[in-house]
């Protein structure tokens, strides 16, 4: 377990134990304490809310190994859980703060966390409230970078797609959308239960200074932007699929219609050959001789693979193309 406590408004970050950021919590002043249990498991009838020096029966889910979303308000205090975006994965960090102290508790590195730490320095929160916001403002920032590369990678799949496509592409179309789906799945019970926690903090709390109004609705409206850039990012997944799937599409369409023209030419011929393979009266008295089977046998041959071409290439796909390019010219005039 690492156990650090910062100490405002200088900064200053120092590596201790829990019994002396017990002892930092429990004095005044604005301080911050963030714990990394790792791995560690919780030893058996001390949960971390007690050795902190938190109300355990308020408080007594802290640190424990849960990877859902939550929020709770009481006299004052919030505490709840909430996802970030670390790469590929989601990671749940537990956060509790009252007017002078903030507690941070994760499994793990956190990205977010370390810049928060490290910023700290520069930001110089004034007090708990503040720097909760500024690790809010970080969760969404977290899903706001990923729901962009997500989408920057959609539009360059799909240009890759119509320029050439792979089996590839529909794997990772696959991929992408299922990344969507995630972050939809994982952000919504957070949007949700940060909205019903601000919405009861502003009801029971009526002497709410001007600014931290300000960061609630700047907060909210930040909530709003980031699903709406997640249902953005659904949608183009869903595009880049049903263009994917219209490619393929023309593709299979251009493959019937060379079986098309090949079954047209070889059909007559087919049917030629049959005839002319067959033993009755008018074949054998009349095609007595070579000339009079050249000319009825290979002729009609001729004739009808002629016959196939005209029809296949200019009443069909030479009248097509000349009308899309008539149709082409006239827009462009226009």
């Amino acid at each position: 377990m690492i156990v650090s406590v910062v100490s405002m408004p200088e900064g200053v970050v120092v590596r201790t134990d829990l019994s002396e950021a017990r002892g930092r919590l429990t004095a005044p002043g604005f301080v911050i304490v963030d714990i990394d249990q790792e791995d560690d498991p919780p030893p058996e009838g001390h949960p971390l809310s007690r050795r902190l020096g938190l109300d355990a029966e308020i408080w007594e889910w802290i640190g424990e190994r849960q990877e859902h979303v939550r929020a709770d308000y009481r006299e004052g205090a919030a505490a709840g859980i909430v996802p970030v975006v670390c790469g590929d994965r989601i990671v749940y960090v537990q956060i509790h703060a009252d007017e002078e102290h903030l507690i941070t508790v994760h499994r793990g590195p956190v990205e977010l966390i370390d810049t928060f730490v490290e910023r700290l320095r520069h930001d110089r929160p004034t007090d708990a409230v503040t720097a909760l916001f500024l690790i809010l403002q970080g969760v969404l920032e977290s899903f706001r970078r990923a729901v962009t590369e997500a989408h920057l990678e959609v539009e360059d799949l799909e240009e890759a797609m119509f320029e050439e496509r792979r089996p590839q592409h529909a794997e990772r179309l696959a991929l992408l959308r299922r990344r969507a789906a995630q972050l939809h799945r994982v952000f919504l019970p957070y949007a949700s239960v940060v909205q019903e926690i601000l919405v009861r903090r502003r009801m029971t709390n009526h002497a709410i200074p001007e600014e931290r109004l300000a960061m609630n609705q700047l907060h909210e409206h930040t909530v709003q932007l980031v699903l709406l850039e997640i249902e953005s990012l659904r949608d183009a997944t869903r595009r880049a699929a049903g263009s994917y799937a219209s490619i393929v599409a023309d593709q299979q369409n251009l493959v019937i219609n060379r079986l098309t023209v090949v079954s047209m030419i070889f059909l007559p011929l087919s049917f030629l050959t049959g005839f002319f393979g067959m033993n009755f009266n008018f074949l054998t008295n009349r095609l007595t001789t070579e000339d009079s089977f050249l000319a009825l046998g290979l002729g009609l041959q001729a004739a009808s693979v002629v016959a196939a071409l005209y029809y296949v290439l200019y009443r069909t796909h030479w009248r097509q193309l000349r009308d899309s390019r008539s149709h082409g010219t006239d827009n462009d005039e226009a």
